[in-house]
């Protein structure tokens, strides 16, 4: 196997005295891990920091071997390490795609998505600029794993206006009207998450974030809550405490 590619750096494992397993999100062909000889070095340290975009070369004798891998540094994002909430949303959104992706199989989708919530990251000049958009990655992964959410017609009437509602239980809609007797029971649904959806305030923002992480913990991160779940919610309090 001979692989050479551009890639996001997702995670990092040490292996051995002075390498690394590295797993990369790729264009076409998923999440692919390699070993990087020397991968903790001085040299290399700050080119495998998790969101930095590299050029990668696999190589392995059989598609069953664990690649070796080279790295060279095309975009690095080192910077954003000194912001608090920069880092914690780099560490969650890179974490919950090494941790959900089965390797070996392309998500192009969800590579142009984690580009542009790194690139939205780095440009936007408050939180607020991204927070949303990383609400809507968090749907996407939903999605593509086979967990999406119906957010387009109430459940219980068959209604397309006016929906306000999540049943934790299906992932529906469900309508204002429909749910006005089990509210408690039902999850928020920001309507920034709608197609032509309004703005999202920060009421909106975190309401979207406790709907996809009841999914994300029920769905894909029951048996890996720790640490995974937990630079999520590290995220989640900065955020509050930024506002």
């Amino acid at each position: 196997m001979q692989l050479a590619t551009s890639a996001i750096v997702c995670a990092l494992r040490p292996h051995g005295e002075h390498g690394v397993i590295a797993r990369l999100l790729t264009p076409k062909d998923g999440l692919i891990a390699g070993y990087v000889r020397g991968g903790r070095s001085r040299r290399l340290r700050p080119v495998l920091l998790a969101g930095n975009l590299v050029e990668a070369e696999f190589r392995a004798r059989t598609e069953d071997q664990l690649a070796g891998l080279t790295v060279e540094l095309n975009k690095s994002r080192s910077a954003l390490y000194a912001e608090p909430l920069a880092a914690a949303a780099i560490d969650w959104v890179c974490a919950l795609t090494a941790a959900t992706l089965a390797e070996g199989h392309g998500y192009p989708r969800l590579y142009s998505a984690l580009d542009g919530i790194l690139n939205a990251i780095e440009a936007a000049p408050s939180a607020r600029g991204w927070a949303a958009a990383l609400v809507r990655f968090e749907m996407l992964m939903l999605s593509e794993l086979g967990f999406g959410l119906d957010l387009s017609v109430c459940a219980a009437s068959g209604a397309r206006d006016d929906l306000a509602y999540v049943s934790p239980k299906s992932g529906a809609a469900v309508s204002a009207q429909a749910g006005e007797g089990y509210r408690t029971r039902l999850l928020p649904l920001p309507g920034f998450l709608l197609i032509g959806g309004e703005a999202a305030d920060w009421g909106a923002i975190f309401d979207g974030f406790r709907l996809t992480g009841h999914f994300l913990d029920r769905d894909l991160l029951a048996d890996r809550r720790n640490p995974v779940m937990a630079a999520r919610e590290r995220l989640i309090e900065r955020l509050r405490g930024a506002i």
